[in-house]
């Protein structure tokens, strides 16, 4: 990462600060995050609730490898992990208000809580502005978290973790979302439809 675009990124992460002392972030009521491991079904389910006409968010850290593998680029977690975790964060922040700016419930393909339950996950330290983050930009108080699912679990292009590695990243994110005060929902292992069922019943 060059010091020109370090610079950029924390130029654009104060602007969103700017924004966020301007605009108190009051509408966590109606934003759901759907946490968990990789390949653990987590985004199935969030393309089934958009279907059924429900507001929804993309995957930061899945987008931003493919758009970083399409340039080749470094903000990656298998070459520069604290440039891919800061672009997650922006990612997030961005998609945060971009929500605020619909009506009705948003499902989020994981929060900004995440971030530091990746670097938690990597036994790194999360920096001070990373955690103001997670403190700041609040969701729901429920927090649905998709388990390690192994008959459902793949690795592709853009997932390279095991299994092993999807166990420990969940851990990692439910010990996260505990920290910062959120109460954790599992989701039932059993159809997307039923999952479905099961996430309705309980954000109405």
């Amino acid at each position: 990462m060059t010091a020109n675009q370090r610079q950029a990124l924390f130029e654009a992460l104060e602007l969103l600060w700017q924004e966020a002392r301007l605009q108190p972030l009051t509408t966590e009521g109606r934003f759901y995050v759907i946490t968990g491991g990789p390949g653990s079904g987590k985004s199935s389910l969030i393309d089934a609730l958009e279907r059924a006409g429900y507001g929804r968010t993309i995957e930061a850290g899945r987008k931003i490898i493919q758009e970083q593998m399409s340039i080749g680029g470094h903000a990656l977690p298998w070459d520069d992990r604290t440039l891919f975790a800061e672009m997650m964060l922006d990612r997030e922040m961005r998609s945060y208000r971009e929500a605020q700016q619909r009506k009705g419930i948003v499902f989020f393909d994981r929060g900004v809580a995440d971030v530091s339950g990746y670097l938690r996950l990597l036994g790194q330290p999360v920096p001070e502005h990373i955690k103001k983050a997670a403190e700041v930009v609040r969701y729901n108080q429920h927090v649905f978290v998709a388990p390690p699912w192994k008959e459902i679990f793949r690795q592709d292009r853009e997932r390279k973790q095991d299994f092993e590695e999807a166990i420990r990243t969940c851990d990692a994110l439910v010990a996260t979302y505990q920290s910062y005060g959120y109460d954790l929902v599992e989701l039932p292992r059993v159809s997307i439809d039923a999952r479905v069922k099961f996430v309705v019943e309980r954000v109405k």
